[in-house]
């Protein structure tokens, strides 16, 4: 008599369902290793547990999980393995590139007098400086407006007040004649 089907579902005790993972886990790497030597083939198998540990399996044949990886990427024209010092290489270009771009920046900001300048570099600065003005002057115009606002509602405001004033004074002056 064989075993019952179960339902295949998250099992909702933790210890219980920490204990299947020991024994599937196990269960699995034997599968691994029995198809590896029956078959001769190459494998890695990589688990992560929920607590983040990695258990892995690579077969006998294969010298190291980065050959393995290798010949995937290889196969599947996939990049799966970066080497850090590539990506270290590649940030540090750029970063050389950025320091490059701000010296020239500051250069273009301070005037040399020992260093030639050629016509598109003074062209360059010439445009970058009115751009500068542009943005300034539009600024003072901005607030130039605003104290112009400004001024005119407080003239409003002071008109209203001795407007209420002579106002209110001539109604008591008819109304102490009447």
């Amino acid at each position: 008599m064989g075993r019952g089907r179960s339902e295949i579902k998250r099992i909702e005790n933790p210890t219980q369902r920490q204990s299947t993972f020991y024994k599937r886990r196990d269960g699995l790497f034997k599968k691994a290793r029995e198809l590896s030597v029956l078959c001769d083939v190459d494998l890695l198998l990589l688990l992560f547990s929920t607590s983040g540990k990695l258990y892995h399996y690579l077969s006998p044949t294969v010298p190291s999980v980065k050959d393995l990886v290798e010949r995937y990427e290889a196969a599947t024209h996939t990049k799966v393995w970066t080497d850090i010092r590539q990506e270290r290489r590649a940030e540090l270009e750029k970063a050389e590139q950025m320091c490059e771009l701000m010296e020239k920046e500051l250069r273009f900001m301070t005037v040399d007098d020992g260093e030639q300048y050629t016509v598109p570099s003074l062209e360059l600065l010439e445009r970058n400086l009115e751009a500068a003005m542009h943005k300034i002057r539009g600024r003072q115009e901005e607030r130039y407006g605003l104290c112009d606002k400004l001024a005119h509602s407080q003239a409003l405001n002071h008109d209203e007040e001795a407007g209420s004033t002579s106002l209110s004074n001539g109604l008591e002056l008819k109304l102490g004649f009447n």
